[in-house]
């Protein structure tokens, strides 16, 4: 006996079923994997460009007060109280620096805040023989100190007026006691293990949240080798506790420095079996339903489907996104689909938009541009609507920018948008044609209307002061058609010729033409 077509299409869909759930579990599976790792290697190193930036921040503060403090005692380092004096101000102004001490040149502490027990004695530590070795601005490695304390020095030389080189002022941060630092990078450590540690260019931990590993020299780390080389990434590591990590690392330009942000890999991978089960469990009670109601609803399935792919193949009608929102999009592909081709539709009409918006518009001033006013003309030519046009030129303005220059320059014609737009009505159109060359199109008004809003234009910006340039004058011209203009270029002329009769006329002034054309 013959297996009928309804046990067919049953067992086929059952199979069909069966092998798209297993493969999409699967394939979910590996793409949640891919997805919780790789968005868990982009967000470390996301922090650890953001923390790093915040170091460099913090370092460059740092090096800008010491360099004050160096300009200030450039000529006062022989007066004992100043320079105590501004050894305290500067440790007490901010909580940058642990200590400030001020040598001579010859390693000498003349002054400390706070009092370390170290005025008179002659430093020797690494960090002050870096410090008058280089006569420059200075990170220092990590070292231990006079006082017994692990440390980084942050130091700027003292030159005398005849550039001699006097001595040094410097700023500790400690590295395994609170400090600026341990304040920044200490809250950066989360109960799941993840955590964030700071290296030098010698590879050697400045922080870490195990004060006791900070000063230790790591080796065979991908990520600290790759980040003292001064690169930015991500990358899967294990650790020296033999555990594995996904790390995001960025190196603290000017430093040698390099910040690494790391999180267990086993953390980032805990939701992804929980994830799974809820899959499996929302993909069940409706495979189960699919199965009973196969053939019944093959019909009901098909149906928004099909209006879609209609929809799809008319996408440029103006109805089609009204008729996609009106399709009864039930089931999930139907309403995925239907939301991305509706999102679709009106993306590409806002692009389109913003686009044809664009292209009418003058990136500088606002105004619409040659375009627009091409289209304006071609709109009102044969049009049974009278028609003004004032041409408007800037007095000088090539004078404007050879004094103050083109971004001065800019700053008028952008003001100078602004005052004709707000002379003229809603209904004009303010254009820049070029340069300094503007043109307003004034429909429906009389002579004597436009003659007016002309005059109150130039007197406006005549009293109005622009930013480093002061007043400026503008001229302009103004020709009237009449309400059945056909030859809309010759009015365009007419105004043009008014302005240049303006012009020749002294400038800061307005002609008009007294016969419509």
């Amino acid at each position: 006996m013959k297996i009928d077509l309804r046990r067919l299409i049953l067992f086929l869909a059952l199979a069909s079923l069966l092998l798209t759930l297993t493969n999409s579990l699967f394939a979910s599976f590996r793409v949640q994997k891919t997805s919780l790792i790789d968005g868990t290697l982009e967000g470390n190193h996301a922090y650890a460009t953001k923390i790093a930036s915040s170091v460099q921040e913090l370092l460059t503060l740092a090096q800008q007060q010491l360099q004050y403090s160096a300009k200030v005692l450039s000529t006062q380092l022989d007066d004992a109280k100043v320079v105590e004096a501004e050894a305290k101000r500067l440790k007490q102004q901010t909580d940058t620096f642990n200590s400030v001490v001020v040598a001579n040149d010859t390693g000498l502490v003349l002054a400390t805040d706070p009092d370390l027990g170290l005025i008179g004695r002659r430093l020797n530590s690494e960090g002050s023989i870096l410090a008058r070795q280089a006569r420059a601005p200075l990170i220092s490695p990590p070292f231990v100190a006079q006082t017994g304390r692990l440390l980084i020095m942050v130091s700027h030389p003292i030159f005398d007026n005849s550039n001699v080189f006097r001595g040094f002022i410097s700023g500790t941060i400690y590295l395994q006691e609170a400090s600026i630092l341990s304040h920044m990078l200490g809250k950066h450590f989360h109960k799941d293990g993840s955590y964030v540690y700071v290296v030098d260019s010698g590879r050697r931990l400045i922080s870490h949240p195990d004060p006791g590993r900070v000063g230790d020299v790591v080796e065979n780390n991908p990520a600290i080798n790759d980040v003292v080389a001064g690169n930015s990434g991500a990358t899967e590591l294990t650790n020296s506790q033999n555990v594995q990590m996904l790390a995001g690392y960025a190196p603290v330009p000017g430093t040698g420095w390099g910040v690494v942000s790391q999180r267990p890999r086993e953390t980032a991978l805990a939701p992804l079996s929980e994830l799974i089960s809820k899959v499996l469990l929302n993909a069940l009670p409706m495979t189960i339903f699919i199965v009973v109601l196969i053939i019944w609803s093959a019909r009901l399935i098909s149906k928004p489907l099909r209006r879609l792919a209609e929809s799809a193949a008319v996408i440029d009608r103006p109805e089609t996104a009204r008729d996609i929102e009106n399709i009864s999009a039930w089931y999930f592909e139907t309403a995925h689909l239907k939301k991305a081709l509706f999102t679709g539709v009106m993306l590409m009409y806002g692009k389109l938009s913003k686009a044809n918006t664009a292209a009418e518009t003058d990136s500088l001033t606002g105004l619409a541009n040659r375009r627009a006013y091409d289209a304006a003309l071609e709109l009102w030519k044969g049009n049974q609507t009278s028609v003004a046009i004032i041409a408007i030129d800037i007095d000088h303005f090539k004078r404007i920018n050879d004094t103050y220059g083109h971004d001065a320059g800019d700053v008028v014609l952008k003001d100078l948008a602004l005052l004709m737009k707000a002379c003229s009505r809603r209904e004009d159109l303010v254009c820049r044609i070029g340069g300094e060359e503007f043109l307003i199109l004034v429909p429906d008004a009389k002579l004597d209307a436009v003659s007016e809003m002309a005059e109150r234009l130039r007197n406006t910006v005549e009293r109005h002061v622009f930013d480093h340039v002061g007043h400026i004058t503008i001229s302009l011209g103004v020709a009237m058609g009449a309400s059945h203009v056909s030859d809309i270029d010759a009015l365009v002329k007419l105004a043009d010729k008014m302005l240049y009769l303006a012009k020749n006329n002294g400038r800061n002034r307005v002609e008009v033409a007294q016969h419509p054309l």
